[in-house]
């Protein structure tokens, strides 16, 4: 194992860290931050390479058993870590991830499973709890429109809890393209709305696959989108609730829908 110790934020081996930790930070930066013990011990076990572990020297022990072959631990005062995370409530974890090549199509193995397809979540915290919730019930695929949130955001990665990392990410840059194949596979494709006209989510028959469309916090989907979609499905609501926060909406479309499935949890 190779362990680095430093005393300072002056290291060249810490500037990716402190780079990724900026508000003005490029989207096509090649690394991201995996921040917090239990999301960086999911990256050290997920299929993404993790280069570098900057620990504080009180959670070696916690994180030594995980690393990767070729990840470089470096230890540092709890307050350096601290001052590059820039709060002080931290459990004073960071893994520096490798950026996959992005995935642009749906895989065929996809085609025989359920597929949530995120068209324009601009809220990095919602994309990374969609994320969360959709592998809660065993979504494996997540397929992400051309004006979606980069999910390998600092508040994206830290709010999927390392979800993100289990999961089959699909960044589209056409997304009308894949629709189209799903649609040629013959999945149905499912639009989530608030119209008392749609089908009630408790009369929706069940299907061992599916791809569920999930708007944007307020506007909600395209009605291009709706449109072409072969089922419209909402969930009825009482007291005067005319919406839920897109998160809350998305884990009970999937409960209803997953939870049937052979297979799924």
């Amino acid at each position: 194992m190779n362990v680095t110790r430093l005393q300072d934020l002056s290291d060249p081996l810490v500037k990716p860290f402190c780079q990724l930790t900026r508000p003005d930070r490029r989207e096509s930066d090649d690394y991201f931050l995996a921040e917090g013990e239990k999301v960086t011990i999911r990256l050290l076990t997920s299929r993404y390479a993790c280069p570098r572990v900057l620990c504080a020297e009180s959670r070696i022990d916690h994180v030594r058993p995980y690393l990767q072959p070729q990840t470089q631990l470096i230890v540092a005062p709890l307050k350096i870590v601290q001052d590059i995370v820039g709060f002080a409530f931290h459990s004073g974890v960071i893994g520096l991830g490798l950026r996959p090549e992005p995935v642009r199509c749906v895989p065929d193995r996809s085609m025989h499973q359920p597929i949530v397809v995120l068209p324009e979540i601009t809220n990095p915290a919602n994309l990374g709890a969609l994320i969360r919730v959709s592998a809660a019930f065993g979504v494996q695929t997540i397929l992400l429109g051309e004006r979606c949130r980069d999910p390998f955001t600092r508040q994206t990665v830290r709010t999927s809890m390392g979800s993100l990392f289990s999961v089959q990410l699909v960044t589209s840059t056409d997304l009308d393209n894949e629709l189209n194949r799903l649609q040629h596979h013959q999945i149905p494709l499912l639009a989530t709305v608030l119209d008392p006209q749609s089908t009630p989510l408790t009369e929706v028959k069940k299907m061992p696959r599916f791809a569920l469309l999930i708007g944007n916090e307020g506007p909600g989907l395209e009605p291009k989108l709706i449109q072409r979609c072969d089922q419209r499905i909402t969930i009825p609501m009482q007291l005067g609730t005319d919406s839920l926060n897109v998160v809350v909406a998305t884990g009970i479309f999937l409960y209803h829908l997953c939870s049937t499935v052979s297979g799924q949890p």
